[in-house]
């Protein structure tokens, strides 16, 4: 298949992978909703909430639960936390349906998929059952399953794409299992929210794929390599976005002040006391309770300090990228579209701190980071060189 041939997709591929990454998207937000509501404890026990499959209306029914034991019954918490495991799971047959119609000329390409899942589904039921080991070996064998099916198959129906894709939702759930379990630990929540933005990268790339629009410029290599740098950076900043509120870090500065001592100073100094080797010790043993945080200020202070280097970076590199797209007939209108998002996105982050935290600005942070990755990885998915 040459580089700008259509793929041989089934005729509802293209509809249901946007739909899917709509659905990311959204969950992704749902998510980030949920964990800055201080929601993510509650339901202890996973995937089901005291038991249910749903949720306890009442303290009387979740009384005869060990969950109870581990945290108590919150009950306009414990509703957004299993409607986000709703959300992912519905998510997560999506995904599955995208990834048999692209395999489905594959020899035994169906058969592999759902026998992978099947012993996800299996490992479920054991490690509710408290065999995780067991557990924990079948979920890894269906990994497994599904990434060698992946490294075998080509690309020309997206196979691949698909079946990564199912192994990275998959493994996402391991992730979202893990943040319960392990109670908020600061790498697995980090983990989940990259998992997030991975699972929309990768439906976003077969999205544009599977409509075959691509946008030929004779400077296309040169702009892509501008791109994958940007990508690079803005993965980074998530991802120390990320660890900033797994840590509860996002005031270390201060906050809930229009005073410069919390931005652009730090507790009233341009370079405060900071530990980064604490700050980003990434392993500390499993068992803490780490809601809340439990770091001390040096260290919240160096990982905010980190946030806020890295981001004006990533603004400066991206705001220049900007203006070169903006020189790019076809292509001002994606660079009038990044420079915006970055300086709603700085906006956000500024305010974060003035405003001490307000829900619907910091998802709003999230959604920014979002939308920023959806412009990047557009145009490395659409440009081609021209012939």
């Amino acid at each position: 298949m040459t580089a700008l041939a259509r793929p041989a997709l089934h005729r509802n591929f293209h509809r249901l992978a946007w739909f899917a990454l709509i659905m990311t998207a959204s969950t992704i937000l749902f998510g980030a909703f949920v964990r800055l509501s201080d929601a993510g404890l509650s339901c202890p026990d996973w995937p089901t909430c005291y038991g249910k499959v749903t949720w306890p209306q009442t303290h009387a029914e979740a009384a005869e639960h060990p969950a109870i034991a581990i945290r108590p019954l919150e009950t306009h918490k414990a509703w957004l936390e299993q409607v986000h495991r709703f959300l992912a799971a519905a998510l997560g047959i999506e995904v599955l349906i995208l990834a048999l119609l692209a395999a489905r000329r594959r020899a035994r390409g169906a058969a592999q998929i759902l026998g992978a899942c099947a012993l996800v589904a299996v490992a479920i039921g054991l490690y509710m059952s408290g065999q995780h080991v067991l557990a924990s070996v079948l979920a890894l064998t269906g990994e497994a399953i599904l990434l060698l099916a992946a490294w075998r198959w080509s690309n020309t129906d997206l196979a691949r794409a698909a079946v990564l894709t199912l192994a990275v939702i998959v493994f996402q759930a391991v992730l979202g299992m893990w943040t319960v379990t392990w109670l908020l630990k600061p790498i697995v929540v980090m983990g989940h929210l990259l998992g997030g933005m991975t699972l929309f990268s990768c439906l976003l790339w077969m999205a544009w794929k599977s409509l075959h629009l691509p946008i030929t410029l004779a400077q296309a290599a040169a702009l892509k390599r501008w791109l994958g740098v940007g990508l690079a950076l803005l993965v980074a900043q998530i991802a120390l976005g990320g660890w900033v509120s797994a840590n509860y870090a996002a005031l270390a500065c201060g906050g809930s002040s229009m005073s410069v001592d919390n931005f652009p100073k730090c507790v009233g100094q341009w370079w405060p006391m900071q530990d980064y080797a604490e700050g980003f010790t990434l392993w500390r043993g499993i068992g803490v309770d780490y809601e809340g945080g439990i770091l001390d200020g040096a260290s919240r202070i160096a990982i905010q300090m980190a946030h806020r280097i890295v981001a004006v970076v990533l603004a400066v590199y991206l705001w220049v990228l900007s203006w070169r797209l903006l020189q790019v007939p076809g292509l001002r209108g994606w660079g009038s579209a990044l420079a915006l998002l970055v300086a709603v996105q700085v906006t956000l982050g500024i305010l974060n701190v003035k405003l001490a935290v307000p829900l619907a600005v910091a998802v709003a942070h999230v959604g920014g980071a979002v939308a920023l990755l959806f412009v990047l990885l557009s145009l490395l998915a659409r440009l081609r060189p021209a012939e």
